[in-house]
């Protein structure tokens, strides 16, 4: 695939794996890393040979946010176009066609739990850390988290985080429903694994289908939301697969998707 210098990125048997890899500043964003991960979204999105995307950090950290070394030299317009790559990164992983599991291996500090929790799903290792701390520094979340995370987990959960800056530990971000799973220190990506061949064993344009319908339908009005994903189910009819998942079920056999 495709080499980076700040970024790996990598595709096995039908996942694809998306390392942010600037270890010595905790995989902080940089203008570089933007433009990266634009480009490799592109990518991975045209790719049929992918079906899950697994993002995580190279060494100890998930993602520490804004490389603030950068971001401190920058007039006001410029960290309005820096800031505006990051939301349009978050963005595509949410219209991506695949769902996207962010592996989170360590510390996700602000800009880093926004990617978070723009992915569909989340795996967090046992002694990570999540965090909004930016009123600590000043300044809010700049690229959606004051949106997404009570579309998440409520409003009040949401502001709690917000509003204190307070860092989150594995187990209550899973019992808020922050996360889906936690796993064992140097197994989260394993576990992401797991979690990808398991959405693997479904009918590809399914899947595809019904994540489109969850994110778009988020965002509208329920009856809204409700016809369109009618459309997506129409659509799943038409293809070669839901015979197949039909014939299967009724012939009591295992199915052999082919993602037409």
């Amino acid at each position: 695939m495709k080499s980076y210098n700040t970024i790996l990125l990598e595709k096995k048997e039908g996942i694809g794996y998306l390392t942010l890899n600037r270890p010595v500043v905790r995989n902080a964003f940089n203008q570089e890393m933007i433009e990266e991960l634009r480009d490799a979204l592109r990518h991975i999105d045209k790719d049929e040979e992918i079906r899950v995307l697994i993002i995580t950090g190279a060494g100890k950290a998930f993602q520490a946010g804004a490389d603030i070394a950068e971001l401190s030299v920058m007039a006001p317009m410029n960290i309005l176009r820096w800031n505006e790559g990051i939301v349009r990164i978050n963005a595509a992983l949410e219209k991506l066609r695949q769902p996207v599991i962010a592996a989170i291996n360590g510390p996700a500090m602000g800009g880093g739990m926004e990617l978070a929790i723009s992915c569909t799903l989340r795996v967090i290792a046992e002694s990570a850390k999540m965090a909004l701390p930016e009123v600590k520094l000043g300044i809010i979340p700049g690229t959606g988290g004051t949106q997404r995370l009570p579309r998440l987990i409520g409003k009040g959960r949401a502001a709690e985080l917000l509003l204190t800056g307070a860092a989150i530990n594995a187990r209550d971000s899973y019992d808020m429903g922050l996360v889906n799973k936690v796993a064992p220190d140097n197994k989260v990506v394993e576990a992401a694994e797991e979690l990808a061949l398991r959405i693997m064993a479904n009918a590809p344009i399914a899947v595809e289908m019904a994540k489109d319908a969850l994110e778009v339908g988020k965002d509208l009005p329920l009856e809204h939301a409700v016809q369109y994903s009618q459309k997506n189910c129409v659509t799943c009819f038409s293809t070669e697969d839901m015979k197949e998942g039909m014939a299967a079920f009724l012939e009591k056999r295992e199915t052999n998707f082919k993602g037409k």
